[in-house]
């Protein structure tokens, strides 16, 4: 079987996440303590203390925390021999696919997330705001907004999905103007930055700075690229520094990266991490009938296992 792992991006984080991974396995211990000493920051105590949850939802603490449950879910699959031939993420959730393709360390990964929240939440703070807009096509959101100044499509979701993003009072504006347009609905996010657009120049800029001490190894897997919203194959030669860094200032392709994974025979999509967001987002955009499980704890793990063992059998 070929599969694929997806990661999900910021807002899934929940206190608890991935504990009993945590107090059953040595390894996943090993990486969170490995990921606190990366990232500078107690990771246990932000993760599993509940007084903490204030923290764990500000953009400089979700980040590195994220991503480090992530990785130590993924880290368990590849454990029981489920080794992904592609993989991808979701804005954040791109650093955890670059780590599962061998292009980045793990603490390269834990330390660069805790540097990239602290640089989007700190760059433009109260002043920006997003919202999901469904119900229109991309381009027609593209068409309502383009005459609206600093307001920006932030994330192609799924077909009927979108994300705006901007100045408070213009993603305001345009949630109006969209309305009017025969949105179905229009969510305003609970976020405070105004984030994927270019009003976050400055953090990408000291993104790219950041990154000069990271070292980018050759792929080992195809991963997904936000800002091409392509998968990239080993032998592919790109930028990922420079791609990381314009990831902060653009839109996130993720539902064309999802299209192009799909044209390498997926037999099972495997989201990894809590909720199921990307689960809906493949549904959406590849047929209700694709092959999707969410990985967020250890019995999950043992649905795929059986979701295998019954493939194989019947093969």
């Amino acid at each position: 079987m070929r599969f694929a792992f997806v990661f999900p991006g910021q807002g899934v984080q929940k206190t608890g996440m991935g504990k009993d991974f945590v107090e059953n396995y040595d390894f996943a211990k090993e990486m969170l303590d490995k990921a606190s000493k990366a990232s500078g920051l107690d990771l246990y105590d932000l993760i599993m203390n509940e007084e903490q949850k204030d923290k764990l939802d500000r953009t400089m603490y979700t980040q590195p925390c994220l991503t480090a449950i992530c990785l130590i879910m993924a880290e368990a699959l590849k454990r029981e021999g489920i080794e992904p031939v592609a993989t991808s993420g979701l804005s954040l959730g791109e650093y955890c696919a670059l780590t599962t393709a061998g292009v980045l360390s793990f603490e390269d990964a834990v330390r660069i997330t805790s540097i990239r929240g602290k640089l989007m939440e700190e760059a433009a703070p109260d002043i920006g705001g997003m919202a999901a807009i469904l119900g229109l096509e991309d381009d027609e959101i593209s068409e309502a907004i383009k005459d609206i100044d600093d307001c920006y499509v932030a994330n192609y979701n799924c077909p009927g999905q979108a994300v705006i993003t901007g100045l408070k009072e213009q993603v305001d504006k345009a949630c109006e103007v969209l309305q009017a347009k025969g949105a179905r609905k229009v969510m305003k996010l609970n976020c405070s930055g105004p984030f994927h657009s270019p009003l976050l120049n400055e953090a990408a800029k000291k993104l790219g700075e950041a990154l000069n001490d990271v070292t980018i190894n050759d792929a080992a897997i195809s991963y997904g690229a936000n800002v091409t919203g392509t998968m990239i194959n080993p032998e592919d030669k790109v930028d990922v520094k420079k791609n990381l860094v314009d990831q902060i200032v653009s839109s996130v392709k993720y539902k064309q990266s999802l299209v192009d994974m799909n044209k390498m025979d997926i037999d099972l999509f495997i989201e990894v991490g809590p909720g199921k967001t990307i689960s809906g987002f493949i549904r959406k955009t590849l047929g209700m009938d694709a092959a999707i499980i969410n990985v967020s704890t250890i019995e999950d793990i043992d649905k795929v296992k059986a979701v295998i063992n019954e493939v194989m059998n019947n093969a």
